[in-house]
């Protein structure tokens, strides 16, 4: 079983970020996301069980990633993914990473996600990475891959 992250260690797979275990949420307001942390530690999850991401941070980290990935990341979701996190990290957008190791975990998580106002929230797999959210009303989630580009659209500034 995967164990929580840490900041300054994250997980990766091809030189890219990549939370196996986790779900990795997206919030437009410190508030969101604050809320996001407060509802998690009500239902049981202890501080240790999430990392918080900054815009600034996580854009730092996407800089790492993308200096570091190889050419084997962008056959699936990853690369994309890491940019889609660069894509709403510039627009203000902050982020958190929960542990969620079983589906049990992940439907709680993606319950606060929703209410909450998440932007997105992902459940890192082994082979797969799924959204646990319904987009936003009027948008539409497509087949990601390199050539079609990223599954997020242009993000809104941050509150």
């Amino acid at each position: 079983m995967e164990k929580s992250m840490r900041k300054n260690d994250p997980p990766e797979a091809f030189g890219v970020f990549k939370p196996v275990g986790h779900v990795v949420m997206s919030f437009k307001s410190d508030a969101d996301l604050e809320a996001a942390i407060q509802a998690l530690l009500a239902r049981g999850f202890a501080a240790s069980e999430f990392v918080r991401y900054s815009p600034a941070q996580m854009t730092a980290q996407v800089d790492l990633d993308l200096q570091h990935a190889t050419p084997l990341a962008s056959l699936g979701q990853e690369l994309n993914l890491v940019k889609a996190h660069r894509a709403l990290a510039e627009s203000g957008y902050g982020f958190l990473v929960v542990h969620a190791p079983d589906d049990l975990l992940r439907q709680r998580v993606a319950a606060i996600a929703r209410m909450t106002h998440a932007r997105t929230a992902r459940s890192y797999g082994r082979f797969i990475i799924e959204e646990l959210i319904d987009p936003t009303p009027g948008e539409n989630q497509v087949f990601e891959s390199p050539a079609r580009g990223l599954d997020v659209p242009k993000p809104t500034r941050a509150r």
